[in-house]
């Protein structure tokens, strides 16, 4: 009868434990990751997955060097250095073509005015501000809710795609 382990059977068992240690570890710094690789392009994909009743909210502060994802009313997470302030946010008007549109007013729990940068806003259905957004030679058109965010190179491309659409419909 046998009343012990062998060196062998020991050096297998920590193996395997150091194997599964490492697996877990490395998914756990993946979905972590994976977490924080919000940028403007998966904006919208990110608010739906959210879990709200009412609405949800991507509000950037000041010179946007901190910005919060809000759903209901509750911060749900924290973005560092996801926008500078050279962000510019605009409507599409058909007669008058892009105009760039004020940051909407904030007040925060103390009821003191803050200074918002950006602004994106979703409701309980999905559908968010109809909004381009130019930033760091690229405009993030947010206002296809069945598609996505397209990107387009310039304002004076979205702005074409959008006159098209615009013939396109009226045909």
């Amino acid at each position: 009868m046998r009343k012990a382990f062998s060196l062998i059977e020991l050096l297998i068992v920590v193996f395997i434990i150091g194997v599964v240690y490492t697996l877990v570890i490395t998914n756990f710094h993946k979905k972590k990751s994976d977490e924080k690789s919000l940028n403007l392009s998966n904006l919208q994909e990110q608010m739906r997955s959210l879990k709200y009743e009412k609405s949800a909210r991507f509000l950037c502060l000041d010179d946007c060097s901190e910005c919060e994802m809000i759903a209901d009313g509750k911060k749900v997470a924290t973005y560092e250095n996801f926008l500078d302030k050279s962000v510019k946010i605009y409507r599409f008007d058909e007669a008058r073509g892009m105009q760039e549109i004020e940051n909407d007013v904030f007040f925060n729990e103390n009821g003191i005015q803050e200074r918002v940068c950006f602004s994106y806003t979703m409701d309980k259905s999905g559908v968010g501000d109809q909004v381009l957004v130019a930033f760091r030679n690229r405009v993030y058109d947010f206002s296809d809710y069945l598609n996505g965010t397209k990107t387009y190179i310039s304002l004076e491309d979205a702005a074409y795609v959008k006159n098209n659409l615009i013939q396109e419909v009226k045909r």
